[in-house]
């Protein structure tokens, strides 16, 4: 709401002057960590112009769709909302669709992926020291081990 009203009183003409309007919105105490305050205000701006989460949402079931039996698909996610997505999409296909209640698994309805690493590879503290922006990257990967059904 701070962006808003001060919007409203002149239009923002540099991003110097909205990463002040930022920083002074937060909390002294909130301010000492985490770097910069506005670091995440220009990377929520930057993943809204670029539709960078709508891109994501469109390139993890065409990459799973256009994998073979056997081919394994590896993505590397940088922040929370893409691990989400992510992990979402894998997970969906690593579970069977037979409803539960059911003592056997129904033919084409089985896992199509499966998982190939235990929640998400994250950098090693080794990694993070050489080179801290692998600090938040997360890897998951998957094999394709039956058919997509047809749609």
């Amino acid at each position: 709401t701070r962006i808003v009203q001060e919007r409203s009183v002149q239009p923002f003409e540099s991003s110097a002057r909205l990463a002040e309007v930022v920083r002074d919105a937060i909390p002294a105490p909130a301010r000492r960590t985490g770097g910069h305050p506005a670091k995440r205000t220009f990377q929520a701006l930057r993943i809204e112009v670029n539709g960078e989460l709508a891109a994501l949402e469109g390139a993890i079931p065409a990459a799973l769709g256009a994998l073979a039996v056997g081919g394994r698909i590896v993505v590397m996610s940088y922040h929370s909302l893409e691990d989400h997505i992510v992990k979402s999409a894998l997970v969906q296909g690593a579970t069977s669709t037979t409803p539960q209640d059911l003592p056997v698994e129904l033919p084409g309805h089985g896992p199509q992926l499966r998982l190939l690493t235990r929640g998400a590879e994250r950098a090693s503290e080794t990694e993070m020291l050489m080179n801290p922006r692998s600090a938040p990257a997360r890897l998951r990967a998957a094999e394709r081990i039956a058919e997509a059904p047809a749609a």
